[in-house]
């Protein structure tokens, strides 16, 4: 009978032992879904500590985390106080772990388990060991697909043999779980901190195209007054209406009309000693620095003819060349100019200069003259004087002259077509007869109709003049 009462008394023990086990791992499966559902790691860290003392029978708790190669105690749990957590407490600078034991596991990533640890294994000699004489040591890493991910320190000071095969079947379920979810969370975290990062960078980068658009405004209302100004200087230096009808022996009509941005476009009638002085330019680019250029080249024309008797082209231009030269230098502006010289008298037409083709119409017959190589643009050397040349034009009664800048020709329409010199010609055959007035506005009517809504990109410049 007592055989069978003690058969008995062991079944039932080892029922009773794996009904214990049942629940044990039954709250184990719990702590590893909590564990899993939490991905902020201050938070992670505070529930992984309460259920790893809980489940691991420890009173001390402490996990630590790499850092560029070096250990960082992130967690602690000690005499039942709160958990303190993510204080990056460096391992060496620690009282509350043994150093030696933290770096034997990282090296080996094995479990060590001290039973009584004052007493057996290697570590006896420690002197965290030998100073805290702890009883019972477990130190265990957290390993994720190969890669050890932090390493657990547990201690019990009240009973030797604390850690037992089944906590540490329990402990090895949850460690897991405790690796992922450090995983896990380390990656959130790092994601979160990109972000932060770039929300702060973008934060910035908005302040500063928020400040660059507040100058931009100051700046475009500023340019456009400039500007403004700079359109009306150049329209209130073009030679009036009045003037050039009191020129005997020709019939002159002039029209300008600046694009959108101030252009360089120039032209002038002058008389002076019985000559008439007509020129007709074009400055690179646009804009203020190209306006001013068109400005201070009119008004260096004018003073250069009050200081000369008879116009010499050779020395008329090169004295213009190295005034625009210097300027342009000190303006720091690389503009130059295409410049045409025309000096009238008693029908002989004396002509200078480079710029556009010179139209000339004689019975209807239009002519084109080349004036590529009767001068240079101006501003770009120091002296031209080599390359300028004259030739000579005889205009008879009802024969006309046709100067325009290349905001005509190179005019766009919206199909991106130019107006092209060819158009040009046309309009003025079919006008021919007219007065010069009546020509200019046949062909400005016939550009504005060609270009149409498209956005004019250049000056449109015109003088036409008749011989009487």
């Amino acid at each position: 009978f007592q055989a069978e009462d003690g058969i008995r008394d062991a079944q039932e023990s080892r029922g009773l032992g794996d009904v214990y086990k049942r629940q044990d791992m039954n709250s184990v499966m719990k702590a590893s879904q909590t564990l899993s559902g939490e991905i902020v790691l201050s938070l992670l860290l505070d529930k992984m500590m309460h259920i790893v003392i809980e489940n691991a029978g420890a009173e001390k708790g402490l996990l630590l985390l790499p850092q560029n190669e070096n250990w960082f105690i992130e967690a602690q749990y000690i005499d039942s106080a709160d958990v303190s957590v993510l204080k990056s407490l460096p391992l060496e600078e620690s009282q509350q772990v043994s150093a030696n034991i933290i770096h034997y596991v990282a090296r080996t990533k094995e479990n060590v388990v001290l039973h009584d640890a004052t007493q057996e294994g290697r570590f006896t000699r420690d002197p965290y060991i030998k100073k805290q004489q702890p009883q019972s040591v477990l130190c265990a890493p957290l390993i994720n697909q190969g890669k050890l991910t932090g390493i657990l320190y547990l201690e019990n000071n009240l009973t030797t043999g604390a850690f037992t095969p089944d906590r540490l079947e329990v402990l090895k379920v949850l460690s897991s779980q405790l690796a992922i979810s450090i995983e896990n969370a380390l990656l959130y975290r790092t994601l979160e901190q990109k972000v932060e990062q770039r929300t702060a960078q973008l934060a910035t980068a908005n302040e500063e195209i928020t400040a660059l658009n507040e100058q931009l405004q100051e700046d475009n209302l500023r340019m456009s007054a400039e500007l403004d100004v700079s359109r009306r200087l150049q329209k209130m230096l073009l030679p009036s209406e009045k003037e050039m009808k009191q020129i005997k022996g020709l019939e002159i009509s002039g029209f300008m009309e600046p694009a959108d941005e101030v252009g360089g476009d120039y032209y002038d009638v002058l008389e002076h000693n019985g000559h008439v002085l007509m020129g007709m330019g074009d400055v690179t680019g646009h804009g203020l620095e190209s306006g001013a250029l068109a400005i201070m080249v009119q008004s260096a024309v004018r003073a250069l003819l009050a200081y000369e008797e008879k116009t010499d082209p050779v020395k008329f231009l090169n004295a213009l060349n190295e005034m625009v030269y210097h300027n342009v230098i000190r303006m720091k502006a690389e503009k130059s100019l295409t410049l045409s010289l025309l000096d009238y008298q008693e029908g002989q037409l004396n002509l200078s200069g480079q710029h556009e083709d010179i139209i000339v119409v004689r019975d209807g017959k239009v002519e084109l003259i080349d004036t590529f190589d009767l001068g240079f643009p101006i501003g770009l050397e120091p002296d031209i004087a080599e390359f300028v040349t004259a030739t000579q034009i005889s205009l008879n009664v009802g024969d006309f002259v046709v100067l325009y800048t290349d905001g005509i020709t190179e005019a766009e329409n919206i199909e991106k077509e130019y107006y092209g010199i060819e158009r040009l010609c046309a309009v003025i055959e079919q006008n021919w007869q007219q007065s010069s007035v009546a020509i200019k506005e046949a062909i400005i009517e016939d550009v504005r109709q060609f270009i149409g809504k498209q956005k004019v990109f250049d000056d449109i410049t015109l003088l036409v003049f008749k011989q009487l």
